[in-house]
């Protein structure tokens, strides 16, 4: 495994509240994210695989792991970006998400990139 700050790979995240597809009664809780990672290195590198953990304000955890995001491998050339949405369901109005993804740089080596903590919330939930 190698040193993953020498590719610097940004991630940005942004989270939406669908409150179309939720149902409170139900304690159904529908969120969107748009990740959008940023090459700042100098080597191409492709996005081999995910892993996320989700946690509900119940301390309800889910695991997800899987290849790819959104059914691809994106390769990301130096000075590119790859973004894609995906979603979630919990069942509190609030929680939190963090993960990582594995990267190849294109000589062969792999590498992780950690994706830091970010909340999920249903608006004016959280002051």
């Amino acid at each position: 495994m190698e040193d993953s700050s020498q590719y610097r790979i940004h991630v940005a995240v942004q989270v939406r509240h669908l409150a179309e597809q939720s149902d409170e009664a139900e304690n159904r809780f529908v969120f969107s994210y748009t990740i959008t990672i940023t090459n700042q290195g100098s080597h191409a590198v492709q996005l081999l695989s995910r892993h996320w953990i989700i946690t509900d304000s119940n301390d309800h955890v889910q695991e997800v792991k899987g290849k790819g995001v959104i059914g691809e491998q994106p390769l990301i050339k130096p000075g590119e970006q790859f973004e894609y949405s995906s979603g979630t369901v919990l069942a509190t109005q609030v929680g939190t998400m963090s993960g990582s993804y594995r990267m190849q740089v294109m000589d062969g080596g792999e590498f992780t990139v950690p994706v830091p903590q970010f909340v999920l919330s249903v608006p004016r939930t959280l002051h």
